[in-house]
């Protein structure tokens, strides 16, 4: 068994400090094996915002938790013009990571990042074909009973809008971006961007997607919600490369605590709900 929490869209600088306080407190009293952040984490990638991002994750790994990050579309300047062409991830690789495609294995997961934030767009995501390659080198050699885990800022396929309807833009050579994940046997896709909880079978969206579930996290921190949703965070129990857990650990207005609690179990062509476990003590 291993555990994953899954934050999104921190964003440093439209944050809440007590939440902040809040998700980190639980996180060093429940110690998942990895906390993953799929990007965002400051609004304006302002050197302030960085150092605030930066001073967060150093607090969770002297409390002895390993960390995992990819950069979000926030994370590239967008009004200072020169910077955003020229360097715009340099302060993120300062304060953050200079690994922009970031990896974590140990006995129970291998954990992939990829960069999709790109100076050229204003929000939207891209892999090219380097991205590709490296994600089919980085899963080729892992141990069967591994679960491997693909984490992006932007999510790999449409996400449905919720109440407004339809669906997200997807990132740049999408199809291809899929190849790569199923060629490497993906089985957790993390993405944040549109601070909406979302979980479900990449299959079940697209045809040729291969067999990886797909989980969105919330905003975890940021006060730029979507309406119907408070700030919340993913915790993910993955119990072996065929059954998963989703919590999601959603605010309450004091603290962060357990919410929807989701079982999914592949049955060799996709993953499908299953009975939802007893509530725990996590949070």
């Amino acid at each position: 068994m291993a555990r994953i929490a899954h934050l999104s869209d921190v964003h440093f600088g439209a944050h809440d400090p007590q939440l902040v306080a809040a998700a980190e407190a639980w996180l060093v009293e429940n110690r998942p094996d990895l906390v993953a952040i799929s990007g965002d984490f400051t609004q304006r990638a302002r050197v302030a915002q960085y150092r605030e991002a930066g001073a967060f994750l150093d607090r969770l790994e002297a409390a002895g938790l390993e960390t995992l990050g990819v950069p979000g579309n926030h994370d590239v300047p967008l009004y200072d013009v020169i910077r955003r062409f020229v360097r715009p991830l340099h302060r993120y690789r300062r304060y953050i990571d200079d690994d922009l495609c970031p990896w974590f294995e140990s006995e129970r997961l291998a954990v992939l990042g990829i960069n999709t934030a790109r100076s050229l767009t204003f929000k939207d995501g891209r892999i090219d074909r380097e991205q590709m390659a490296l994600i089919r080198e980085r899963f080729r050699d892992v141990p069967e009973q591994r679960t491997r885990v693909l984490v992006t800022h932007h999510p790999l396929f449409a996400m449905p809008i919720g109440e407004e309807g339809g669906l997200t833009k997807v990132v740049g050579r999408h199809q291809d971006a899929l190849a790569a994940v199923a060629d490497a046997g993906v089985h957790l896709l993390l993405a944040g961007h549109f601070h909406r909880s979302f979980s479900g079978s990449a299959r079940a969206m697209v045809k040729n997607a291969g067999p990886a579930l797909v989980i969105q996290a919330g905003t975890a921190t940021s006060t730029r919600l979507r309406a119907g949703e408070a700030q919340s965070f993913n915790l993910l129990t993955a119990h072996a490369n065929d059954a998963v857990d989703l919590q999601v650990i959603e605010w309450d207005g004091a603290a962060f605590a357990g919410r929807d609690h989701a079982r999914f179990g592949f049955d060799g062509e996709q993953w499908q709900p299953r009975p939802a476990p007893s509530p725990t003590a996590a949070g």
